[in-house]
């Protein structure tokens, strides 16, 4: 059992990422404790989408090709439309992803984000969520789609949209705090 204020977390985002998304959780696991990274396609900062336009930027910590998921607890994925769709279509990204899953560690994803998911092959037969344009992807895949705040399945979890940040966040640190998963494959 790992506690939350001891946790390595990383979140995978580029630009794009809906700010809210990343940021809240950002803030929220940093407040109790747990060391955060920033995971990118390249070390650069980050642009966020903010609404309805161009927001500020996050710092980049590590890239795609240098993070190690023993290095970590937990995965986030932000969503936004612009940032999972460019995540999706990079090999190393949907590696780190399918690695994370495999590992048995929480992976966590909001609004856009279970594209990543789904393109790491990680939603076939488990219930997931997601912002509603993308639950024929989801159900294509092989995912059980429900319209629900939360959605938890062998430490997987997956939200809506931002108004669910606070319960997805809760959620998050309750499933890091009680370890790896034992899951079958995707």
């Amino acid at each position: 059992m790992a506690s939350i204020n001891s946790a390595r977390i990383l979140i995978l985002a580029t630009h794009g990422y809906e700010r809210s998304e990343l940021r809240k959780p950002l803030e929220q696991l940093k407040a109790k404790g747990a060391d955060v990274k920033i995971v990118s396609l390249q070390k650069e900062p980050i642009k966020s989408w903010d609404e309805k336009n161009w927001g500020d930027t996050v710092d980049v910590d590590l890239t795609v090709a240098d993070a190690r998921v023993e290095e970590f607890d937990a995965l986030v994925i932000p969503g936004g439309q612009i940032n999972p769709d460019i995540l999706r279509a990079d090999e190393k990204a949907v590696k780190l992803v399918k690695d994370f899953v495999a590992s048995g560690k929480v992976v966590a994803a909001v609004c856009h984000g279970p594209w990543l998911l789904v393109e790491a092959g990680a939603v076939r037969g488990r219930r997931v969520t997601s912002y509603p344009s993308i639950k024929t992807d989801v159900v294509n895949a092989g995912g059980q789609w429900e319209d629900s705040q939360v959605v938890t399945d062998q430490g997987i979890i997956t939200s809506r949209n931002p108004g669910d940040l606070d319960a997805f966040v809760a959620k998050f640190v309750e499933e890091v705090e009680e370890g790896k998963h034992q899951r079958r494959a995707a």
